[in-house]
């Protein structure tokens, strides 16, 4: 199948590609494919697992959610396209939940023994607060959830939100190849991407952002302020991924900017030493889960990690931008 697609790409792309086509081929082939091929491997992998066995403290399950939520995290940052299509995104990470929707929405639906689980067509227009990695997450690692109802409407849940999560997942992969991959690639033949700048520049727009939304969001929130620390708050902290999914997330959005950057050695010089001074800085924490953020000099080091993604973001967006052709006072949440 990939042969398949590299073949069908080959065929629409102009016989001398520009720089920046060059560019945005590398890009998909070696970038955005891959891992949406880890992401529906994953999470296909976790279905089967779901659909073997109720028990959702079984070591296979919990490590095939573990792995499937890795392979989300390092294609987060990639929400355009496909990722977009029918809030798929959100139906497979609905986080942050400021209203504790999710837990909300879990109760009733174990209360009342939702029938909505029973075809997956029906529960694919459920409510995306009960639906994906963050919603499975309570089922697996919550105990207040874990005794609600009875275990075998848990376990025909946890199954509903696998195949639910496992389907999507295939969903936004199969759009990528090849119909979003062409689409990019014939940039400035489309009214998507009307130049071919356009193309290279929404890959520059998902590296910041991946960025800053670890900085802002994903440290950030259980950082809250010096008088009220928020370490509650912290992404995934029952399943014990807050520090986990900010070093997967930052090593996605570096990937991908080095990727962009490919060719110029002062470029990829200067992301080896950012990212050496952010891993030093990773390596400090003791909190997996950012629950230290009250101690004064736990909280420093938390710091520090959230400066170090914050010169990733910076770079990228002052170095990386220029040498792109990208405007520099492009922001990186400003959408399309």
């Amino acid at each position: 199948m990939k042969k398949l697609c590299t073949l069908f790409l080959a065929l629409i792309l102009p016989v001398s590609a520009s720089a920046d086509t060059a560019l945005v081929d590398r890009v998909i082939s070696n970038h955005v494919i891959p891992r949406f091929q880890t992401l529906a491997r994953t999470t296909a992998q976790l279905a089967e697992t779901a659909a073997q066995t109720c028990d959702l403290d079984n070591g296979q399950v919990i490590s095939d959610y573990h792995a499937a939520f890795d392979a989300w995290v390092g294609v987060s940052h990639l929400r355009f396209g496909p990722t977009e299509v029918d809030d798929r995104a959100f139906a497979l990470a609905f986080w942050p939940d400021p209203r504790s929707k999710t837990p909300k929405a879990l109760y009733k639906m174990i209360s009342e023994e939702d029938p909505v689980i029973q075809l997956p067509a029906n529960y694919s227009q459920a409510s995306i607060a009960v639906r994906g990695f963050y919603a499975m997450e309570y089922l697996l690692f919550d105990a207040p959830t874990r005794e609600l109802g009875h275990g075998e409407y848990q376990c025909a849940l946890f199954q509903a939100m696998t195949q639910d999560t496992a389907a999507i997942s295939q969903d936004i992969l199969d759009d990528w190849q090849p119909d979003y991959a062409a689409l990019m690639l014939s940039a400035g033949q489309n009214e998507r991407y009307q130049t071919e700048k356009e193309a290279v520049q929404e890959f520059f727009k998902a590296a910041l952002t991946g960025f800053q939304f670890t900085k802002d969001t994903r440290i950030a929130r259980p950082l809250g302020t010096f008088d009220k620390p928020r370490p509650n708050r912290a992404e995934a902290r029952r399943s014990g991924r807050s520090l986990r999914n900010v070093v997967l997330a930052t090593e996605a959005s570096l990937d991908l900017a080095r990727r962009l950057g490919r060719g110029d050695e002062t470029i990829q010089s200067r992301f080896d030493r950012l990212e050496h001074v952010f891993t030093t800085a990773v390596a400090k924490l003791e909190s997996p889960v950012f629950a230290d953020v009250m101690d004064p000099q736990s909280r420093v080091k938390v710091e520090v990690v959230q400066q170090s993604v914050d010169r990733l973001l910076e770079y990228t967006l002052g170095g990386l931008g220029p040498y792109l052709g990208v405007a520099e006072g492009f922001n990186a949440l400003d959408g399309d």
